[in-house]
């Protein structure tokens, strides 16, 4: 009998071993199976490459030719750029990556080299920006030149050259061994092929028809496995008993007088069916989405208050101590008059003293706090309440199934809901989000400002920093972000200090400059939001802790440095700082992307600012795995299947699941033991919550 392929370490496959093993694992490859599974994201037609001379300005190409010339430049001060010069028999073009120079070590006159980037015309030379490439010796030549290639993701230390080899070994090896789980029916019903063909023409297809086709076949796989999951989550809640809430009408209109402004009509539609969700015995799952600056935590508020309103207690996680705190400030500052001023309001951060901790946790135990608002601490075992009935997880994709599941449990199945600023479409909510109701805010307050993004490289930042002093000059404030990301988390942090104390002293000399950090104590970044919210402060130099919970209508300048560090959904929350006043707003980005999906993030946030669009731009850049995450879902993601180009495929993976689930709901049949055990594999954290054994 053949071993699953998912019980085989990678690191026994011929050209990996232990450390590449460890490598291999920052993309999510520990067995086998997980290599095969990991498939291209792009293609190169290297079949017949275009002639240098022949390549059109302003597009996107792939060229290959030989390294005639290795060389540095500099534009100014704070920037270095690396450059070659690549020519075949017509003609030559020039590269040139910024702040990287490490590449020297990389580049020898007379190799071989293939570049794929966005061509421009400069100085009446041909020229590439921060382009992929690769370079190829004569003996890797077989897989890489003269065919459709694929392009994979990437960590460091790890190149196309080497997962194309080691993805071929393991077809050659093991390809048979691959487990076709899509019952038979199906299979003949909507016609697909024979999984391990299809998986060997996704990685290596001899035409752009094989792998199309091969594309259709595993992502019909991958849609089924993933329907299946969400809709055995649909059954477990429905059948489980919740708190049927108390609302009535009196009480909605009562609550939404407690604003000093008027609720949209769309804010008024989502309370309406979160209203009648609480007031059902089984327990509420429901999403709600909205774009940044919507209003969706008033609309979160009514089911706190309407939990208290019933005897019970609510609580609400978000994603950083900034944010939980502006909840907390705000849920104070809207009911300290009126009906709810009683109501007894707590905030749990992990950076808290344990004495206060301590009490809180007393305190909630013994129903001394109605609402308690926090961050990852609210997980902690020590966290006990007296009766939970109702829970907010805001910016849902900051969390996983699991913690989700988890604070539940701190409750007897109370009703949940799931915040997101990062929507999509409605049509892929139903079917991906099967396991909740939506609710969509899709109206922004009046009154608000035009925001204009535009995208500049480093060696242009003389001219953003100009636009910046004549906004502030004229009266605006303005925002600096600097990444600030864990891996690199100290490096991050000191050139966001030095780049401050170069602004103090040189570009923004005679304005009055604030910086704020993550590594700050949370009282002091208060006392600088402060400051700024009253104009002491023009300039807040910053990381990403402003990405969520500040509100300074004034402000409406944005410049982010290294713009291409940021995910996309990152990039349209930190704009969403500015234009929340009714002036017009203007977001700078300062970016040299080195990566194709980098350059398409730039580009779709300047496009547009409807973060419904956003969302659909997310999704095909990155893919829906990455986009909803193996730890939102506890899903493994989804590697080739796309809902947005394949809708059509995913309902009728859907109506199979649904069908296959009605003849057996814990898939007991002998014959669906196969889909049982990948299931169980390649989606634990989701899949556990529903089948037990």
């Amino acid at each position: 009998m053949s071993q699953d392929l998912s019980d085989i370490p990678v690191q026994f496959l011929k050209g990996v071993g232990p450390t590449k093993a460890k490598l291999l694992a920052n993309l999510g490859i520990h067995t086998i199976d997980d290599l095969l599974y990991l498939f291209p994201y792009r293609y190169e037609d290297r079949s017949q490459l275009m002639p240098i001379a022949m390549v059109k300005a302003g597009e996107k190409q792939t060229v290959a030719g030989q390294v005639f010339k290795v060389g540095k430049r500099n534009f100014y001060s704070r920037t270095r750029a690396f450059e070659i010069v690549v020519g075949d028999k017509t003609g030559r073009i020039f590269c040139v990556w910024f702040n990287q120079p490490y590449l020297d070590k990389y580049f020898k006159e007379g190799q071989e080299i293939v570049l794929y980037g966005r061509v421009e015309v400069f100085k009446n030379r041909l020229q590439m920006l921060m382009p992929d490439f690769e370079l190829i010796p004569p003996e890797d030549r077989t897989l890489n030149m003269g065919r459709i290639v694929p392009v994979y993701p990437l960590t460091r230390g790890v190149t196309q050259r080497y997962l194309r080899k080691i993805i071929d070994t393991a077809l050659r090896l093991y390809a048979g061994q691959i487990k076709d789980v899509v019952p038979w029916d199906i299979r003949r019903r909507h016609q697909l092929g024979d999984i391990a063909d299809n998986i060997e023409h996704i990685h290596f297809p001899r035409t752009e028809q094989d792998q199309q086709k091969a594309n259709g076949r595993v992502a019909f796989e991958e849609f089924f496995l993933f329907q299946i999951c969400v809709i055995l989550r649909r059954l477990s809640i429905v059948h489980k008993k919740g708190f049927a809430h108390q609302i009535e009408a009196p009480f909605i209109g009562q609550y939404k007088k407690n604003f000093p402004f008027v609720l949209t009509v769309a804010q008024c539609r989502a309370i309406e069916e979160i209203a009648v969700d609480m007031r059902k015995a089984r327990p509420m799952l429901r999403l709600l989405q909205g774009d940044v600056g919507c209003g969706k935590t008033v609309v979160a508020f009514l089911g706190c208050m309407a939990a208290v309103k019933n005897g019970a207690q609510a609580a609400i996680m978000a994603p950083t101590e900034i944010l939980a705190s502006q909840h907390y400030v705000n849920l104070k500052r809207f009911f300290a008059q009126g009906p709810f001023k009683e109501t007894r309001v707590g905030l749990l951060t992990s950076r808290m003293p344990k004495k206060h901790k301590d009490t809180l946790y007393r305190q909630l135990k013994e129903k001394e706090i109605d609402i308690i608002i926090g961050t990852h601490a609210l997980l902690q075992a020590t966290v006990d309440f007296a009766n939970l009935s109702f829970v907010v997880i805001d910016e849902q994709h900051k969390f996983g199934v699991s913690q989700r599941a988890l604070l539940s449990s701190k409750g007897s199945n109370p009703d949940v809901l799931i915040m997101t600023a990062t929507p999509i479409p409605r049509t892929l909510c139903l079917t991906l989000y099967g396991d909740l109701d939506i609710s969509i805010i899709d109206q922004l307050p009046p009154g608000r400002g035009k925001i204009s993004t535009y995208q500049f490289s480093t060696e242009k930042a003389p001219g953003v920093y100009e636009r910046v002093r004549q906004w502030v000059a004229a009266g605006t404030q303005a925002y600096i972000i600097y990444p600030l990301v864990e891996e690199s988390e100290k490096l991050d942090l000191k050139a966001a200090k030095e780049s401050f104390e170069h602004f103090v002293q040189f570009e923004f000399k005679g304005f009055r400059l604030g910086m704020v950090h993550g590594q700050m104590d949370r009282s002091d970044v208060e006392n600088i939001m402060q400051e700024f919210k009253q104009h002491d402060i023009d300039i807040l130099v910053a990381t990403t802790i402003l990405e969520v919970g500040i509100d300074v209508p004034n402000a409406n300048v944005m410049v982010i440095e290294h713009a291409e560090r940021f995910g996309l959904s990152q990039l349209h929350q930190l704009r969403g700082r500015i234009g929340r006043g009714p002036k017009d707003a203007i977001c700078l980005l300062v970016a040299d992307p080195s990566t194709e999906e980098a350059k398409a993030r730039l580009e779709a946030i300047v496009k547009t600012t409807d973060g419904f669009k956003i969302a659909e731009y997310d999704l095909q850049i990155r893919g829906p795995g990455h986009y909803f995450g193996r730890y939102q879902h506890g899903l493994n993601e989804l590697r080739v299947a796309n809902p947005v180009t394949q809708l059509d495929l995913l309902e009728k993976a859907r109506f199979e699941a649904g069908n296959l689930i009605k003849e057996d709901s814990s898939l007991q049949n002998p014959a669906h033991t196969v889909i049982k055990q990948v299931i169980k594999k390649r989606y634990p954290q989701y899949l556990d919550m529903v089948l037990a054994g």
